[in-house]
C-alpha cells in the first residue's frame, strides 16, 4: 500500500501563488507516474498535471498551462505543484495521485480511473 498526503494550499489573492507538496510513504518504490487533480465547488473532479516516472515529461490542463509547474524528487518519494498565477477558477480541492501499474516509461493518463492511489486532498481557495 501507499499512502499519499498533500500539503501546501490556502487562501491567497487572485495573481498569487502557491506551492503544494505530495509526500508518499509505504511502498512508494512501486509509484510510477503522478498527477495532480482538482475538485471545484459543484463541478466534477479533473485533471490538472501529471508527470512521468523520471520527471522528464510533463502534461498539463490547457486551463493551466502556462501557470503551474508540477515537479518530482524521487529521492523524497514527493511531487510538487507550483502554481502561478492564481485566478478565482482554480479553487479547488487538490488531490495527488499515483499510478502502481504504468511501468517507468508509461505516459501519465488525463483520467483518473488511470491512478490507484490518492491523498485526502488539500483545499485551494483565490479570492478575487
Amino acid at each position: 500500500q501507499v499512502q499519499l498526503v498533500e500539503s501546501g494550499g490556502g487562501l491567497v489573492q487572485a495573481g498569487g501563488s502557491l506551492r503544494l507538496s505530495c509526500a508518499a510513504s509505504g511502498r512508494s518504490f512501486s509509484i510510477f507516474a503522478m498527477g495532480w487533480f482538482r475538485q471545484g465547488p459543484g463541478k466534477e473532479r479533473e485533471f490538472v498535471a501529471a508527470i512521468t516516472w523520471s520527471g522528464g515529461s510533463t502534461y498539463y490542463a490547457d486551463s493551466v498551462k502556462g501557470r503551474f509547474t508540477i515537479s518530482r524528487d524521487n529521492a523524497k518519494n514527493s511531487v510538487y505543484l507550483q502554481m502561478n498565477g492564481l485566478k478565482p477558477e482554480d479553487t479547488a480541492v487538490y488531490y495527488c495521485a499515483a499510478d502502481a501499474r504504468g511501468g517507468r516509461y508509461s505516459r501519465p493518463s488525463y483520467y483518473g480511473a488511470a491512478y490507484d492511489y490518492w491523498g485526502q486532498g488539500t483545499q485551494v481557495t483565490v479570492s478575487s
